[in-house]
Order: structure tokens, then sequence, then C-alpha cells
């Protein structure tokens, strides 16, 4: 697509109906002023715009994915329950059938991501695949993208052949002790992130009132699952990285129904439940740092929490300045900045066991350097070279 038919697209769409609630996931107001900032041939913006819809049109090839889609049938004997197997687990060298498998933290058991067995990358695929083109669709009003994306959303969450049962009874099973365990939800947060992006589709007759009513129900039973069930349950108590994801999720879902008291309370709790657990005086996570792979959990972890505080600027909590004993997120965030540098300007102390990349952390830094107003993180944003033409410059723009 041409930069002339982008601004062209995006000119005409500045005059359509807006998303009937926000787009949580992106600063207040952010997403207008992109579109704006692209009609007025912002060259950053508009290098964003072409990433997203490059993005976009390879979406556009992904046939919809489906939990029933799996060879494996779940304890259940219901293909439509979610079913996965934990990924760092491996089978047992020292007994003769391998069972219980035994834990090598960070180290991916291939099993675990085999489609047959597995609803793992298909459930990473629908979300990743909704909020591209919910965000393609927004910018262009490209009724492509709309549509595709309500077939997506359709098939994994309202047609009774394909629909997904609402609860992860079956996640992150550990062969030889259990069916699944909390520590599983983690993976339902691209669950949220499709949650969001269909309300950009609003205006779309492509995603009808019926479609949108239907799957705000199933997003409530989910949500109501997450958090009374016992799985549930445990992964709200998790107080490191899974504990911070599950109240993105949760949270998330919660903004993208309605439910705006259950996103306050989660969001309120967060300086004393996870900050003042997770975050030490001086920065650092040390229930990340115990990791194999500490420096990426660190970052995870991080990244988490900028959502959660994104989230707050849509609700008025400010969790940008909060504290929770010692912890807060700034401190945590300049914990890791002289290893965000282009080069690091440290040698990264704590095990890490493979080489990680910091590229969601580039959205991290835009969010904090809005937010605190402090040109450090901006420079350590632009130290990247490829950071122009990232997402997040149509999400968080300067």
């Amino acid at each position: 697509m041409s930069w002339r038919l982008l601004a062209l697209l995006v000119v005409t769409a500045l005059g359509a109906a807006e998303p009937v609630r926000p787009y949580f996931s992106a600063r207040p107001g952010a997403l207008e002023k992109s579109r704006a900032l692209i009609a007025a041939g912002d060259e950053t913006a508009r290098l964003a715009l072409k990433k997203l819809v490059a993005d976009a049109d390879k979406a556009m090839a992904v046939e919809p994915p489906s939990v029933t889609a799996k060879a494996k049938v779940p304890p259940s004997g219901d293909k439509h329950d979610y079913l996965s197997l934990a990924p760092y687990f491996w089978p047992d060298p020292s007994k003769p059938d391998g069972l219980p498998y035994v834990r090598r933290d960070g180290q991916v058991n291939p099993e675990s991501r085999d489609e047959a067995a597995n609803d793992t990358l298909r459930m990473r695929l629908l979300g990743k695949s909704v909020e591209t083109l919910g965000l393609a669709y927004y910018f262009t009003k490209d009724e492509r993208y709309a549509a595709h994306a309500a077939r997506l959303l359709r098939v994994w969450f309202l047609a009774p052949e394909t629909r997904m049962n609402p609860r992860l009874r079956f996640a992150q099973a550990v062969a030889g002790k259990n069916d699944g365990r909390g520590t599983g939800i983690l993976e339902s947060r691209y669950v949220g992130f499709a949650a969001d992006a269909a309300g950009l589709l609003q205006g779309s007759p492509a995603w009808t009132e019926n479609d949108r009513r239907q799957f705000d129900q199933w997003l409530g039973v989910f949500l109501d699952w997450l958090l009374t069930s016992a799985p549930g349950k445990d992964e709200a108590a998790a107080k490191n990285n899974h504990g911070t994801w599950f109240d993105v999720q949760a949270a998330q879902i919660a903004l993208a129904i309605g439910r705006q008291d259950v996103a306050l309370r989660l969001l309120e709790a967060v300086p004393r439940k996870r900050f003042a657990a997770q975050i030490m005086a001086d920065g650092r996570q040390p229930l990340e740092l115990v990791r194999t792979t500490s420096f990426g959990y660190s970052c995870y972890n991080l990244e988490a929490h900028a959502m959660l505080a994104n989230f707050g600027d849509h609700l008025g909590v400010d969790l940008w300045r909060a504290r929770g004993g010692e912890g807060s997120f700034r401190v945590a965030l300049d914990f890791l900045t002289p290893y965000l540098e282009t080069p690091p300007a440290r040698k990264w102390p704590y095990p890490q066991i493979k080489a990680e990349g910091a590229d969601e952390m580039l959205a991290v830094l835009r969010l904090a350097a809005l937010a605190y107003r402090e040109p450090a993180y901006e420079r350590l944003v632009a130290g990247h070279a490829d950071a122009r033409g990232k997402r997040f410059q149509l999400l968080f723009p300067r």
C-alpha cells in the first residue's frame, strides 16, 4: 500500500465515528492523536502505520484458529476445553516412563509447542492477529481487516462447532502430576488482547451488535471463572510475574466489558499486593532474578506493570507514582535502564541462559517518558534504530 493511499485512508477515517469505548491498550486519546499525526504527514507515525498495515496484510492470511483443531482430547472429553502442557517440564531421565516430568527452568520442551496436543500457539495467534487487524481497521477503515478480525473472533469464541469453553482447567499440565495448573492462566492473556481490540471494530457491519453482545457474555463468564475458580485464585495469589499478568488480563477483560469496579479493585491493589512483594528499594525484582532467564523475566514483569499503569491512566489511578513498601515502578525501571542502552552500559550480572532482546521494553520506556516527562527514557528509545517503525509509536505517541 502506497504512502499516498495510506494518508488518504486515514484522512477519510478522521471523519468516521469513533469507537464507543476507549482502546485501553493505548494511552487515553492516543489513537486519535496518532491519526491526526498521520494525516499531517508526521514521518514517525507514517512509518509505524506502514508497518502496522504490512502486519495486518499478513494477518489476513491467517486461517481462524480453534481449540477444536487439536488431535488430543482433554481429560474432560470435550475438545472445546483449552489444553496445554507446561513448557519447562521434561521427562525424568531417571524413570523408565519419564514420569512425573521434572522442571528445567527456561528450557522449553518441544512437546509443549506441538499443536496436536496444545492450544498455546493457536491462542497466541488469535490474540495477536485480532489486535493487529483491529488497529489496522481503526486507522484505515478498510473493511477487509474488520471482516477478518470478526471471522477470527467468531470461530474462537462464538461458533458452537469451534468455540472455546470459557475456562482453563487443563492449561500447563505436568505429565505424571496433574491435568492443569493455575500457572497456565498466563497463556490466556491473549484473550484480553482480543477483547480490547474487538472494541475497535465497532461501526463495522462485519462485527454486529449481536456479535458484540455474545462476545461480552463469553468474556463475562470467563472473567468470573478467573476471579472465583481455584486455578484463578492460585494465579491471582502468585507473587511473581504470573500474579502481575493475572491482573493485566482480568483488568483488561473487565474494562472491555464495562466492569470498571473489577478493574479498579485490581489496579488499586497493585502497590500493596505487587510492588511490595516484587520490587526492592534498589529496583531489583528478586522473584524474577532467581530465574534462569532473569533479564527476560525482569523485563516481562515490568511490561505487565506498565500495562496496568496505562490502564490506571484510563480510570484515574496513578500507578506510575505509587509505592508499595519500598518498591515502585520507577525504581524497578531505573534498575534496568543501564542494560537497555545500545550497547548496554553494563553486563547483566544475573543468570541468563539465552540471549534476549529488549524490544518490548521500548514501549515501556516510551510510556515512562510520557508519564514522568523524563527525556532520559526517550533517549533510550531513540538509541534503537528501528524504534520509529514500532507499533508503540501509534499507541503511545510523543
